[in-house]
């Protein structure tokens, strides 16, 4: 379920952990690494049920309101497009869901006050007001609602944030980022997302039995640490100009990732891997980063290209 680019991302956060003296033992630095990336679908699961417990709380009071003692029109015969959504349905009749969230334990019962006020929130934001006055219903219509939810109000939910927090961590590190696999997997669900189905996975496996993601963090991480002077050395002598030791770690670390792409990794094309490294500089490092990286890599990748270095296989990746 997760592109590359956050593969990526985990893999740099790991490192950036490792040239900053937190882990000096390889075997201990890549377990953590792959912890971060299963606590991030155990956030997965937790959002998804953070969701429901949020429409759970919404029919809650809408059985309260019918029960007042002077219930106005509203009360008695309330909208429940929102209660009734098609994609939360599925998720909540969905037994593969139902035992990650038991595995997990995931729990909301002491957090009501925090789920009132997401439900205020919610209720107050303009979106929500048109999902519910638009009377035509459908699956695509509840998914791109509860997109919204995720993009527009959770991401920036603060009272979430500092509960994730507290509970782990990994779970601090990844929310930014699970707010994109959220999104991913709303998009993604069709009526065939019955009770029966399985949950997307954290690794994209592509219904193959060898997980060439895993793969990709474990060669990407281990390449890295086990090379590091001779990327070292290939970066001293490609940034002359400026001060070795005065260039911002992350981009040091970023390069260091870049090359090990371009010389082991066969099946990335050359142009994708200068795009990503560019890509992940302008929103980790430095505003010079992005042009540092992209010359750099530049000359890298004539020079690989021209003493055979480069080698890569498949269709549409030999240039």
């Amino acid at each position: 379920m997760l592109y590359r680019r956050h593969l990526r991302i985990k893999v740099l956060q790991a490192l950036y952990s490792w040239y900053s003296g937190s882990n000096t033992d390889l075997p201990s630095g890549e377990k953590q690494l792959f912890q971060s990336i299963d606590k991030l679908y155990e956030l997965f699961i937790y959002q998804l049920s953070f969701l429901l417990e949020v429409k759970d709380f919404a029919l809650t009071r809408m059985e309260l309101n019918k029960k007042k003692y002077f219930p106005t029109e509203d009360d008695l015969n309330p909208n429940q497009k929102f209660v009734q959504n098609q994609a939360l349905r599925l998720l909540e009749e969905n037994k593969d869901f139902q035992k990650k969230a038991a595995l997990f334990k995931v729990n909301w019962k002491q957090e009501q006050n925090m789920i009132l006020k997401f439900y205020k929130l919610l209720r107050d934001a303009d979106f929500y007001k048109d999902y519910l006055a638009d009377t035509h219903t459908s699956l695509e219509e509840d998914k791109k609602f509860l997109i919204k939810v995720v993009d527009r109000l959770m991401m920036d939910f603060d009272l979430l944030k500092s509960y994730y927090e507290e509970k782990s961590v990994y779970f601090s590190e990844g929310y930014d980022l699970e707010g994109v696999l959220l999104i991913k997997f709303f998009d993604g669900i069709s009526p065939k997302f019955n009770s029966e189905a399985t949950l997307p996975g954290i690794y994209s496996t592509s219904g193959q039995k060898v997980n060439d993601d895993k793969i990709f963090v474990q060669k990407l991480f281990r390449k890295v640490i086990l090379n590091d002077e001779e990327l070292s050395e290939i970066i001293r002598e490609k940034s002359k100009s400026w001060d070795y030791e005065r260039i911002p770690v992350l981009d040091v670390i970023l390069l260091k990732m870049a090359i090990v792409e371009l010389k082991e990794m066969k099946t990335i094309p050359i142009k994708v891997t200068l795009n990503e490294y560019i890509e992940l500089a302008k929103y980790f490092s430095t505003p010079k980063s992005k042009t540092f990286i992209n010359g750099v890599l530049d000359k890298l990748i004539g020079e690989f290209k021209a003493d055979g270095t480069i080698k890569k296989t498949g269709r549409g990746l030999i240039e």
